[in-house]
């Protein structure tokens, strides 16, 4: 076989092994949720204020607040770290 029908082979094998939870060097880190009404209360932003300084929309943030949807992937990971260290997002995104 070619080299590079291995490496596909590998990569393939990786990734139902990581699929099936049997990867034992992959660390799957599950975000907890975040109350976000109270995160941006904490915080002492307006809805606008949080959504323009995080990079959300204001209409992504009110719904989250309202309860219609649910952050998740990366703005989950994102609100978890402003959750933990406002002032180090505020100031790397400065």
């Amino acid at each position: 076989m070619t080299a590079a029908f291995e490496s596909i082979k590998q990569g393939l094998q990786e990734a139902i092994a990581h699929a099936k939870g049997d990867a034992p060097e992959v660390r799957v880190h599950h975000p907890r949720a975040v109350d976000v009404k109270a995160l941006r209360a904490k915080v002492g932003m307006t809805q606008e204020q949080f959504a323009a300084r995080f990079g959300f929309s204001t209409a992504t943030l009110r719904h989250w607040e309202r309860g219609d949807r649910t952050p998740r992937g990366p703005a989950l990971v994102l609100l978890n770290v402003i959750e933990r260290n406002p002032n180090a997002v505020i100031a790397a995104l400065a």
